[in-house]
């Protein structure tokens, strides 16, 4: 259900993103068209009112041609939340934990690096041999960790709780991970772009994967969130601001952020935008 602003969900910690988009349809199918070598229609299931963890499944889905079914965003029979609540609450042998989980055939997969996992062997977003699959699988669990991270500088304390029941700890939060934590990961992952022995455009190897897409989401929300920390240490980062700007060019990706299947920014995901966050770090 939609969250009272400023609260976090108990069930994930919520989302990332760039509002380009202009808004949300009601049309439960949302996906782009058909890819002929892989027919089958996704049912993507996640909170309809935010980015999210979601965001990066659409992302990879969009890039890859597939044609999905944004399930809680849609209406009518068997679409909106309580079709997804439905699942959580099932007694079902391999029920998801929390959304994001994507239906596929028979298939109920959770965790998003689990479905980006299984999006990538079948779209193309992965490397062919294992050592590549494995590098992959490796640096989206670190964009993971990344993601909780942003998530706690504004809830710190607890999910529960509203920003405002927090906000002297968010603060404290805020300026230990923009000064230490946020140089820490964006750091490495500019090392990685360098070290790549198959050029720099991606990460991984000479081709597009789907941690390239988590890392442009996560530049992206991070830009949003912490502008001024952004806009301030940009001369750090040259490779990984170069490697947002290529992947929000590629025509899928441009085609997707223009349309209203993009969910804009907004402050009940893990990207939020506080001025009192990012100014406070500027004075300390």
């Amino acid at each position: 259900m939609p969250e009272r602003r400023g609260r976090s969900r108990a069930f994930d910690s919520l989302a990332p993103g760039e509002g380009v988009g202009a808004g949300r349809t009601q049309d439960a199918r949302m996906g782009r068209p058909e890819n002929k070598e892989n027919p089958m229609i996704y049912e993507l299931y996640y909170w309809p009112s935010v980015q999210g963890r979601g965001e990066f499944v659409r992302l990879a889905m969009e890039e890859g041609r597939a044609q999905y079914v944004d399930v809680a965003r849609g209406s009518g029979k068997g679409a909106g939340i309580a079709a997804m609540m439905r699942f959580l609450a099932g007694r079902a042998e391999k029920t998801p934990f929390a959304p994001p989980f994507l239906k596929v055939g028979r298939l109920l997969i959770g965790q998003t690096a689990n479905i980006l996992q299984f999006l990538g062997t079948r779209h193309g977003l992965t490397p062919r041999a294992e050592a590549g699959r494995l590098w992959t699988h490796q640096l989206q669990l670190t964009i993971a960790d990344f993601v909780v991270e942003i998530h706690d500088t504004h809830h710190p304390v607890a999910g529960s709780l509203y920003y405002e029941d927090q906000k002297k700890e968010a603060s404290r939060r805020s300026t230990d991970f923009v000064k230490n934590r946020m140089p820490k990961y964006l750091g490495y992952f500019e090392k990685v772009l360098a070290q790549n022995a198959s050029g720099k455009r991606y990460l991984i190897g000479a081709h597009l994967t789907y941690a390239d897409l988590s890392m442009f989401q996560v530049i992206a929300g991070l830009s949003y969130a912490f502008p001024s920390a952004m806009r301030k240490d940009a001369r750090k980062y040259p490779r990984l601001l170069a490697h947002h700007s290529r992947i929000q060019d590629r025509p899928r990706i441009a085609a997707y952020l223009a349309s209203p299947r993009r969910i804009p920014f907004n402050n009940d995901g893990i990207f939020r935008y506080y001025p009192e966050l990012d100014a406070d770090r500027l004075r300390r």
